[in-house]
């Protein structure tokens, strides 16, 4: 009976041991397929922060549920929910994570110059390098457009200016892994499963090789998303040739 008593003590210890874990973890608010959610969970998987994920179906307009407006009036993902805290934009939930859990990273790292040139490059991707995918890329499969041979050369121009950023160095922002890397994987790894070629841009195929090798969990993280976003482009493609 005492051996008995000992096991029911350690079973509800571990029992509330996972409890609390699931209470510590952050909500996530996402879809597997969009490259800003996956890179919260890229980073997430390199911090080894746990997540309790939450899948939200933008196509069945989930995102516009009242419940969901009140945590990100721009019904956008990804949203996290961290201890009543609500924040989306997923470059900024990013930079949160790791100031908040990643104390001595080197992801975001802390001299001016370093981290500046972090900046630098998660502002290209947001501001340049994803938007022209987009431009590109999405009007032919939810709107059925024909590919523009302009926007083409726009994101041509970007992957050449990145081609650049990578050339010389092991990662895109310094001699180590960064948020940079994580944000900019997601990205260019969305780009290759569109079908957009890589191979005019050496310097981004081995950069892209040498971050798939070192992020933590990137199968996980990154390349499940890919899959589910390849299905999406397989069943989307012969309903815009109609």
């Amino acid at each position: 009976m005492r051996h008995a008593g000992k096991t029911v003590g350690t079973h509800l210890k571990f029992d509330q041991f996972y409890l609390e874990a699931a209470k510590m973890a952050i909500d996530l608010y996402y879809t597997p397929g969009s490259a800003p959610c996956r890179i919260v969970l890229l980073v997430a998987a390199a911090l080894n922060v746990p997540l309790n994920h939450n899948l939200v179906d933008l196509r069945a307009g989930e995102q516009l549920r009242p419940d969901f407006l009140k945590l990100n009036p721009q019904h956008t993902v990804p949203t996290i929910v961290d201890d009543g805290f609500s924040l989306w934009e997923s470059r900024a939930i990013s930079r949160y994570l790791v100031n908040k859990y990643g104390a001595g990273s080197t992801l975001y790292p802390e001299d001016p110059k370093a981290r500046a040139l972090v900046d630098q490059r998660l502002d290209f991707d947001l501001g340049t390098l994803y938007p022209r995918f987009a431009q590109y890329f999405y009007p032919q499969i939810f709107g059925g457009a024909l590919a523009d041979d302009a926007l083409l050369g726009k994101l041509n121009e970007a992957l050449e200016f990145l081609n650049t950023f990578v050339e010389g160095g092991e990662f895109a922002a310094g001699p180590g892994l960064t948020l940079a890397d994580l944000s900019l994987v997601a990205t260019v790894s969305t780009i290759d499963a569109a079908g957009v070629s890589l191979q005019e841009y050496p310097n981004i195929v081995r950069w892209f090789e040498k971050v798939k090798l070192t992020v933590p969990n990137y199968e996980e993280a990154n390349g499940k998303g890919i899959q589910q976003f390849k299905t999406m482009i397989k069943n989307l493609v012969p309903k815009s040739e109609l």
